[in-house]
């Protein structure tokens, strides 16, 4: 009986240089797609075209390393493990107070590992999250599935788990703000610092993309709200009417009624929203969002009108200081820059690459057909990537929930790299990447 060839793919897995549990692994072989390719569903994620990172919010990537290891000696992929992840691997270490003392290490790493695919989905754009309260204890959030399912979480990092699932997003919001009301906050949490440490490790060894003509390979990040990717505009509003049955779609070329642009320049107005008392009555507010608005805030706006007041402002309501106070807080809050010139007041991030613009003169005065509100990204609020317009009236809820994004929210963007002689300048190969710092702890959490 004849043995079947190794394929020739070789994996060095190595402890990450910076972040003590994360895992590198690096890929060479003239078959290194199909060692990526089983890396990428054991959870490692691409950094460059022959490198990638599993960082986990559970602190186990050496257990889970290993399972792939195994997994691919087994597809006749040659591994190697170098002595400071193998004795990471080896290493014997249990949680502190850990609140579920009744699970075995093998039922705490299945408890983590779900909490580890919510934060997955949460992070590559699977499952949405609208809202989040902390409930004196914890913090709880409610949320949808692209595939229209919701759910309401409860916890924190490797704790996270779904406490609730609901048929539509309407039915899990209602039920949330019943429970926590004042506490209800839109949008995701702040991200915790585990969070932001399993980001960094990734971050930390992504290298910038060769701009050849080879294959290019996909890569999602994670980033701030206004800096993620555009939604898909058919795609949108098809789930939003499916999942609102109150609301109906209809095509029309009228230059008087509302509509969607198909395919716009990214810098041009691609979705309008107005309020009237009746379908004959003068409109009380209106909002305009460019092609390029990202997905976490055309997905928050929408979730803000199917759920809320937000159609019942009066006509003529004034603009006030507290209306402007309540939509900004959130920026004052996370440190935005804070400034006033002559008509206009400002809040801008301190890289100055995102904002908010509020029109004094034409919160004033009803014959200035200028937006109130501008929301923006890019270079600045004359030269935006992408731009929202807001009326004077526009409720302050719904700013709020779109300038609480802004400060606080976060997305994903696509980016694509090429494969090239990147090994001979990505300076990581296996199995010579530094070692994690040493010490009884090993990064670990106890």
């Amino acid at each position: 009986m004849s043995t079947a060839p190794s394929i020739n793919a070789h994996v060095g897995l190595n402890t990450h240089p910076h972040h003590p549990s994360a895992v590198v692994a690096t890929v060479t072989g003239s078959a290194w797609h199909i060692a990526q390719a089983h890396l990428s569903v054991r959870g490692f994620e691409s950094v460059s075209a022959d490198t990638l990172v599993m960082a986990r919010i559970d602190r186990e990537e050496p257990y889970w390393a290993q399972r792939a290891a195994d997994a691919l000696t087994a597809e006749r992929i040659t591994v190697e493990i170098t002595p400071q992840l193998r004795e990471a691997i080896n290493e014997e270490w249990t949680w502190p107070d850990y609140p579920m003392s009744w699970c075995t290490r093998s039922e705490i790493r299945e408890v983590s590992n779900e909490a580890q695919k919510i934060h997955d989905d949460i992070r590559h754009g699977r499952l949405i999250v609208h809202a989040h309260a902390h409930d004196g204890w914890t913090t709880k959030a409610v949320g949808s599935y692209r595939d229209g399912s919701s759910v309401v979480l409860h916890g924190e990092n490797h704790l996270r788990t779904v406490e609730t699932s609901f048929p539509t997003a309407a039915e899990a919001l209602v039920a949330f703000d019943r429970v926590h009301g004042d506490a209800m906050r839109p949008g995701p949490p702040t991200p915790t610092d585990v969070e932001r440490q399993a980001d960094e490790a990734l971050n930390t060894l992504r290298t910038a993309a060769f701009v050849e003509a080879e294959p290019t390979l996909p890569r999602i990040e994670t980033v701030p709200a206004y800096a993620a990717d555009p939604a898909d505009p058919d795609a949108t509003l098809e789930a939003f009417v499916n999942e609102h049955r109150e609301w109906a779609k209809w095509r029309t070329w009228s230059d008087h009624t509302t509509h969607l642009v198909h395919d716009p320049d990214p810098r041009e107005t691609a979705w309008t929203f107005a309020a009237y008392e009746t379908p004959v009555s003068d409109r009380m507010w209106h909002l305009t969002l460019t092609a390029a608005t990202p997905d976490p805030l055309l997905q928050s706006l929408l979730i803000s009108l199917a759920h809320g007041d937000a159609w019942d402002t009066a006509l003529g309501s004034p603009v006030i200081e507290r209306t402007v106070s309540a939509a900004t807080r959130s920026l004052t809050d996370a440190g935005w820059k804070h400034t006033i010139d002559g008509r206009h007041i400002r809040w801008q991030t301190p890289h100055g690459d995102a904002g908010v613009q509020f029109d004094v003169f034409a919160a004033q005065d009803p014959r200035i057909h200028l937006p109130t509100w501008t929301l923006w990204a890019g270079l600045d609020v004359d030269r935006p990537t992408w731009a929202i317009h807001a009326s004077r009236y526009t409720p302050a809820p719904l700013l709020a929930a779109l300038t609480e994004d802004l400060a606080h929210g976060t997305g994903t963007r696509q980016t694509r790299t090429t494969r090239t002689e990147h090994r001979k300048n990505s300076g990581i190969t296996a199995p010579t990447v530094p070692p994690a710092a040493a010490g009884p702890a090993a990064g670990r959490i106890r």
